[in-house]
């Protein structure tokens, strides 16, 4: 039974939505970041980001750039580009990307659900990344990304969805990368609390992305509960932001690798270990895998596919993830790669900047590139109902909930 309730959020007034609206601070490296910063001073990476409003700071963990964070934020309230609701409510969001819709419910989730594994995960965290959200969530007193959660699909939530939708958006635009987001407010008590019925039956939710966002969030909880040792419970520490989609409206992309050497092998070492474990072909135009266990191979300026041998497959949830097959045949044994998670030879390039990105990156910085297959979200659920853990970037979901269009506040 899930638990979730309204909050009173903090949002931009309607004609400052599409302005503030960005996507999450970890889709951006610095220059991309500070890029984005330069073309709109109003972007929520202001706030998720602050050291791209800061000339010369180096250190972006710096207790100044937290602080900076902080006065970025008050500056949409003071300068009224943002309202804080009076009461508690949900709102409803819809993204819609290439004609394919996907509406979740924006509401707190319970810190104790997922303490108690009600809340699923299914991958580890970094504490170097876990640690900044800890301090971005402290200092601001808010959650000012949304955790995306997942659930099976529920009719009675679905038929709420339908009705509440009915009624006008609060915000209803498209971004610069051709997202449409639709936002619906649900204030009325009566459809609060049919919300609230229809998600107790829900048996279990799902991270499918946020993490690091949702383990920091739960840590500030704890933080807090340690120095309010009288808590009720009832405090807005003791929830965060989340909004929930049904996994049947959910489309997940491949998470592609990239590796800087080849552990000391000539490109024909590399290819014959390949071929030990791989059905191998050249191919004459870039490999976008179509069915599990092919992987598409850039090497030398050259696309190869790969078909994994029948014997080599596994039967656990995680061992047959196709991710997993690369790494337990190719990037461990042959390329020598440790913890994907910390490891600096190897990279991950979500599949929305495509296999020309892949092409990019072996001419610059990297010597060879791997396409991947997208995980289903079955295999998500199934692998976080056995608590077992998925290897890092298994999952790039599109299209990405934006930051900046709900805060919730912890007291």
């Amino acid at each position: 039974m899930a638990k979730i309730k309204p909050f009173r959020a903090v949002r931009p007034r309607e004609e400052w939505a599409a302005e503030i609206a960005a996507l999450p601070y970890d889709v951006y490296n610095r220059e991309e970041a500070q890029d984005k910063v330069d073309q709109n001073p109003n972007s929520f990476l202001t706030v998720d980001r602050a050291e791209t409003t800061m000339t010369g700071q180096d250190d972006i963990y710096a207790p100044e750039v937290y602080e900076k964070a902080r006065k970025n934020l008050e500056r949409y309230l003071n300068e009224e580009m943002m309202l804080r609701e009076e009461e508690p409510v949900y709102f409803l969001y819809e993204l819609t990307m290439d004609g394919r819709s996907q509406t979740g419910l924006v509401a707190c989730a319970s810190v104790d659900e997922y303490d108690q594994g009600k809340i699923k995960k299914h991958e580890l965290t970094r504490e170097e990344k876990e640690i900044d959200r800890i301090h971005h969530v402290d200092v601001l007193n808010a959650n000012t990304g949304p955790i995306f959660l997942t659930y099976k699909d529920q009719d009675a939530v679905e038929a709420l969805t339908h009705e509440a939708k009915a009624e006008k958006p609060i915000y209803d635009f498209t971004a610069e990368d051709g997202v449409t987001h639709r936002i619906w407010r649900v204030a009325d008590p009566e459809q609060v609390e049919a919300f609230i019925q229809a998600v107790e039956d829900v048996d279990a939710l799902y991270i499918a992305d946020g993490h690091h966002r949702c383990a920091s969030a739960v840590k500030v909880a704890k933080k807090r509960r340690a120095e309010n040792p009288n808590y009720t419970g009832e405090e807005e520490f003791n929830s965060f932001l989340s909004v929930l989609f049904p996994a049947g409206e959910l489309k997940i992309l491949p998470y592609n690798r990239v590796v800087k050497d080849l552990n000391g092998l000539t490109a024909q070492e590399f290819l014959d270990k390949v071929e030990e474990s791989f059905d191998l072909t050249i191919s004459d135009q870039p490999v976008s895998p179509s069915k599990k266990g092919e992987i598409g191979l850039y090497l030398d300026g050259q696309w190869y596919d790969l078909n994994i041998k029948r014997e080599k497959l596994q039967d656990d949830p995680v061992g047959k993830l196709d991710v997993s097959v690369l790494y337990d045949n190719i990037l461990a044994p042959v390329l020598g790669i440790g913890d994907p998670r910390i490891d600096k030879r190897i990279d991950f390039v979500g599949g929305i900047r495509g296999l020309k990105e892949l092409e990019r990156r072996c001419a610059t910085d990297m010597r060879a590139a791997f396409s991947m297959y997208p995980t289903a979200i079955e295999e998500l659920i199934d692998i976080a109902d056995a608590g077992l853990l998925m290897p890092p970037k298994s999952t790039w979901f599109e299209p990405k909930l934006r930051s900046g269009l709900f805060i919730h506040e912890l007291g």
